[in-house]
């Protein structure tokens, strides 16, 4: 069995595997919990002064606010000081989705308490000072919009993104691809590409600054033959579409493998050899779902959720103040702890499926499945599971009759960039009789 961590190259492999937007992600929580501490003092602090239970129940309402907080900065901090501990045997990026797994039972107790008020005020309803009222919810609404601000919209897009740009190209919408080539010939730059954006792929070759090639190479000029790891070949004939000389067989996936491209001139002929790595795209919902903070998304709800109970207070409470509809504050509540219960249920899905190792990608472990059996070979065993935000961990065992090491299994693998830590074990298949 061999083991391989594949963004680093070193022998002794690191066990890092935080999320791209970490430090970032630490300062911003601890910068919100100050100033949610800051309301908390004023508002207990003025509400005492001023003899008004309502405030300074709300100041006591941020302090459980900031707590929340603090789990998530805790967690933040925990995980970078630990981050090269030994005892973590996959490292510390799981404390992020621990934390987020906490908050979410702090957002379900939060759920249960109002929707218990809520009902309890159908059946003894009580006196509402309205105008200060709305005006504690409007401060909480401003805190919270601002808290929000401070923790960057819920840390997703932090997430490591490997997709495709789009410019154009002589009138048609270019694609921006990883696979896309610079060739110098001696008297002239070609880019060869593979191009898909919203049509089969193929490959394209152009001249740099958009001059025709036909009038060069003419429509049998170039040619490509590939050559996939299992050996397998293909050759790829071109035809000109004016700005740029096109394939007429497409490009089967995956987009790994060896291109010799043939160039006949008029009075010579070149050959050059490429290499082309197919980067696994992220997009998906699985795949941000595998890239995202927990940590910063828990954070983010709980601000997200007092800041939809103040404006449902704040509608609730201006209903009763003009119109005598008193019913509208408990009915307000009610929808607000049904709106917080359906976000903590779902970040205690996603948090838990995390903790439990589930398959976080099932679309990119298909594609994997694809990339090493498309060889001829047979996966045994594959799993795959999250070690934080971005890094995923795989273990592989495969069966083969070629001569084959972990080191060309690694080669096929490395265009899955989440792919943080890889074990490889290579079985030799027993011959049937």
């Amino acid at each position: 069995m061999e083991d391989h961590h594949v963004k680093a190259p070193l022998a002794d492999h690191s066990h890092i595997f935080l999320g791209a937007g970490h430090a970032q992600n630490e300062r911003r929580t601890w910068a919100a919990i100050s100033l949610t501490l800051v309301m908390m003092v004023a508002e207990i602090a003025g509400g005492t002064l001023f003899g008004s239970l309502a405030v300074v129940a709300d100041g006591f309402h941020m302090a459980t606010h900031a707590l929340a907080l603090l789990i998530a900065a805790l967690a933040y901090t925990y995980a970078r000081r630990h981050a090269n501990d030994l005892r973590f045997v996959f490292g510390t990026g799981k404390f992020g989705d621990l934390a987020g797994f906490a908050s979410a039972i702090i957002l379900a107790m939060i759920a249960l308490i109002i929707g218990y008020e809520a009902a309890m005020r159908f059946f003894a309803p009580v006196t509402i000072h309205f105008d200060e009222a709305i005006l504690i919810a409007t401060a909480g609404l401003i805190v919270n919009v601002v808290t929000a601000w401070l923790l960057g919209g819920g840390g997703d897009h932090h997430a490591h993104t490997h997709g495709h740009s789009h410019g154009d190209l002589a009138g048609h919408a270019a694609h921006a691809h990883d696979e896309t080539r610079r060739i110098d010939t001696g008297r002239d730059v070609l880019l060869l590409e593979v191009f898909e954006d919203g049509v089969p792929p193929r490959f394209r070759l152009r001249h740099e600054n958009k001059l025709e090639l036909a009038p060069v190479l003419g429509e049998s000029g170039a040619t490509i033959e590939t050559e996939r790891p299992g050996g397998a070949r293909q050759t790829f004939r071109f035809v000109d579409r004016g700005a740029f000389l096109e394939s007429v067989e497409e490009i089967p996936e995956p987009h790994a493998f060896k291109a010799r491209l043939r160039l006949a001139g008029l009075d010579r002929e070149d050959v050059f050899e490429l290499d082309f790595v197919e980067h696994a795209h992220a997009g998906t919902s699985a795949a941000s779902a595998a890239e995202r903070d927990n940590n910063m998304r828990a954070a983010f709800v709980h601000v997200a959720a007092d800041a939809g109970v103040s404006v449902l207070a704040i509608g609730g409470l201006l209903l009763g103040r003009f119109f005598g509809w008193v019913f509208m504050d408990p009915v307000m509540g009610l929808i607000g702890a049904l709106v917080i219960a359906n976000w903590a249920y779902g970040l205690m899905r996603d948090t838990g499926s995390v903790l439990l190792d589930m398959n976080p990608d099932k679309d990119m472990t298909d594609e994997l499945r694809r990339a090493i059996e498309s060889g001829g070979d047979r996966l045994a065993d594959l799993h795959v599971w999250r070690l934080g935000p971005g890094h995923l961990g795989a273990i592989i065992s495969v069966l083969t009759d070629a001569p084959r090491d972990a080191e060309f299994y690694r080669s096929l693998l490395s265009r899955f960039r989440t792919l943080s830590h890889v074990t490889i074990e290579v079985r030799r298949a027993i011959a049937r009789p």
